[in-house]
Formats: structure tokens, sequence, C-alpha cells
């Protein structure tokens, strides 16, 4: 289970396992109020050349491992939030990429997929342009360049 609190990645890579991390008050799935220190995970994120460790916690009660991830990051996404949405307003408004490290491939799977949540979550999807779209999907807690299942 990921539980999203907001965290500096540049501490995080400089004082490794040293640096303090929250901890839940409670399991984030049984409630139960007690929760282990249950080591570190490796994590790759745009903008670092190697990994970052992120802190996992886990409830005895019910066996779930809670891995802490920075709320500028979406689930399984690499890049921040604010970076993504910078590259789509600038395809969006500008008509091409903005030259960046990042690769073609990955961007365009990002406008692909934004166009796919906006049409299976949003309903008058042509109302909404994709930017809005963008935000919308954001509001509603939903990953907006994440694929649709």
């Amino acid at each position: 289970m990921l539980w999203r609190v907001p965290v500096d990645l540049k501490q995080i890579l400089a004082q490794g396992r040293h640096y303090p991390w929250p901890r839940p008050d409670n399991c984030l799935r049984c409630h139960n109020w007690h929760v282990w220190g249950h080591g570190y995970v490796q994590r790759y994120f745009d903008g670092f050349t190697g990994v970052i460790l992120m802190k996992c916690y886990r409830c005895p009660s019910c066996g779930c491992v809670i891995t802490l991830r920075p709320d500028s990051h979406f689930p399984r996404i690499r890049s921040s939030v604010q970076t993504i949405r910078s590259h789509l307003h600038h395809r969006l408004t500008q008509g091409c990429w903005s030259s960046s490290v990042l690769l073609r491939s990955r961007l365009r799977h990002w406008l692909a997929n934004l166009r796919c949540q906006i049409q299976a979550h949003l309903t008058n999807y042509w109302r909404f342009g994709l930017l809005v779209g963008f935000e919308e999907l954001l509001r509603s807690d939903l990953i907006p360049v994440a694929r649709v299942n």
C-alpha cells in the first residue's frame, strides 16, 4: 500500500537512511494502532542519477506493507506531477514538445493516456480541453496519465 507524504527527494538522497521519515499513526488497511519499521525499497526518480531509498512500515496485525511515496509524484511514474503538467501544457499550447531529456515516447504515452482517461472518466468529453481534463482528473484522485484498465 502506498502512503503519499510531503518529502524532499534531495534531502532523502543526501541523508539516506537517516532521513526523519513520518510514521503513520495506524495501519492504513486495518487501522491497528501499531506499525513496525520494515526497511527500505529502492526507487528511481527523474533528475536523480541513482536510487533513492523509500521507507516501508509493516502492520503486525494484517501484514500490510506501507511504502512511503513523495506526494509530488504519481504512483509508478518517475516524473513529478509538475513536470508532466508542464510538458503537456507546452505540447497542447505550442503544438510541439518542449526540448527535454525525457524520451518523446514517454511524452506521447502521457498524452494518449490522458485522452483515454478523460474519455473514460469525465462525461461530456468534448466540452473539456485536455488541460482542464487533467486538473479534473487530479481533483477526482485519479492519475491522469495512467493507462485505463
